[in-house]
């Protein structure tokens, strides 16, 4: 079940776990019970630590290719303007 914020007028943010189902039914406060508006934020993602983190404050990696020929195209333009219109 995500955690949807809410924020009343009067007591400010406040959070509440509900289904999805649920999520566009309006939330009351908990302090007040006046309606709380749902308001929208950055989601919480978790990485896994397996994954290798950058260091900070390091240099990315310079990666340069070497110069190569370009490659011709496999397709060459056609002399008429409509080449979708051949044997018709």
């Amino acid at each position: 079940m995500p955690l949807y914020e809410f924020r009343c007028s009067t007591c400010g943010i406040f959070e509440e776990w509900r289904s999805l189902a649920q999520s566009s039914e309006p939330a009351f406060c908990p302090e007040c019970q006046q309606l709380g508006r749902r308001i929208f934020s950055v989601p919480a993602v978790n990485l896994s630590s397996s994954l290798p983190r950058p260091s900070r404050g390091s240099e990315p990696e310079l990666v340069q290719r070497s110069p190569q020929k370009p490659k011709p195209p496999r397709f060459q333009q056609q002399s008429c303007g409509r080449p979708w219109m051949l044997n018709h």
